[in-house]
């Protein structure tokens, strides 16, 4: 029969023993040793999660799509996370940046990958002229800590465009030109309209003459720059026509509606200028070729014409494209206000 210490015994016993220090008789079998050594030498995180604790969590962040860390512009970049290791119910979100500011986030559950670790996936479009970023957090829970991950950014390339192209980069070209007040023509293609909206753009910004939409006019358009600015916002709704930038815009308070590209009066014959009022209309062709006339002074008058070079060449009058006058003639309105200088 085996003899039996009574429990008081032997708690008194152990009490006298020094701390990490063992009875030879009472040492434990070989393989709990083992593992009470792991949990000993095991990094901190490792054995807070032996004991019951929050493990740690390694958040990484990776961005595909890219070249030399660049994307074309209305192109997807795609963001990836991962967590290591992988626990179920977690979430990870990522960040989004443009030019350094947080401008949305998304919060993704976690799905086991191929190895241990959980993993997300989400998609931005780069959609601007812009420094665009991302960063990951996860948050901590029950079973693992929080990490996070520094930001990863990319830059976006501009192609130029011409007459013809079609895709979603025309598309976004020509939406962010209407946004400015500059015609576009509609659909997926860039079209006639399209390319004198390009030569209006020009005008206002002092370039070149022409109808080409270089890189760098596709980039500034995309970024919002070059809007014709308003010269009379008190005026409600008008219309304004510079000579000097060979446009008519019509505007509404100091918000640009609609520019157009003009020819206005030649220096031996130059246009009138001050302000008037529409007060008279002639549609279809006249004699002299004027293709819906809309009369602002005298024989003055903003129409349609075969010829309209990118320089003053008129008898006076504002020449507009034919392809354009129609509209032009549908915008102004009897009486309606006109500044020209």
């Amino acid at each position: 029969m085996r003899f039996r210490l009574p429990l008081s015994l032997v708690l008194a016993t152990a009490a006298l023993i020094a701390p990490g220090q063992a009875l030879a008789s009472d040492a434990p079998p070989a393989d709990q040793a083992d593992a009470t050594a792991a949990v000993a030498t095991a990094p901190t995180a490792q054995r807070q999660a032996i004991h019951g604790h929050p493990s740690h969590a390694d958040l990484r962040l990776r961005l595909s799509n890219l070249r030399n860390g660049r994307v074309k512009v209305m192109s997807k970049v795609q963001v990836v996370g991962t967590l290591i290791p992988f626990v179920p119910g977690q979430w990870i979100t990522v960040y989004l940046y443009r030019n350094g500011h947080q401008v949305g986030k998304r919060k993704l559950k976690a799905h086991r990958g191929s190895g241990n670790f959980g993993i997300v996936k989400t998609r931005v479009r780069a959609d601007r002229a812009a420094k665009f970023a991302a960063s990951a957090k996860h948050v901590a829970n029950g079973k693992q800590r929080e990490d996070h991950t520094v930001r990863k950014s990319w830059k976006v390339t501009f192609p130029s465009l011409s007459e013809g192209e079609c895709g979603r980069v025309v598309v976004g070209f020509k939406k962010a030109m209407r946004k400015m007040g500059y015609i576009t023509n509609g659909g997926r293609c860039l079209g006639g309209k399209t390319s004198r909206g390009v030569l209006a753009y020009r005008k206002v910004n002092n370039m070149d003459r022409n109808f080409d939409a270089t890189s760098g006019i596709v980039k500034s358009v995309y970024a919002g720059k070059g809007a014709y600015k308003v010269r009379h916002p008190g005026s409600g709704t008008h219309v304004e026509a510079p000579l000097s930038k060979q446009v008519i815009v019509f505007a509404k308070g100091d918000k640009p509606i609609a520019v157009y590209p003009i020819s206005s009066g030649k220096p031996s014959t130059p246009t009138i200028t001050g302000h008037f009022n529409f007060y008279m209309v002639q549609p279809g062709y006249n004699a002299e070729g004027m293709y819906y006339s809309f009369y602002f002074y005298g024989g003055y008058a903003v129409h349609g014409y075969e010829s309209v070079p990118n320089y003053a060449a008129s008898h006076g009058c504002l020449r507009t494209f034919i392809a354009d006058q129609p509209e032009i003639y549908n915008r102004i309105s009897y009486g309606e206000d006109i500044f020209v200088w």
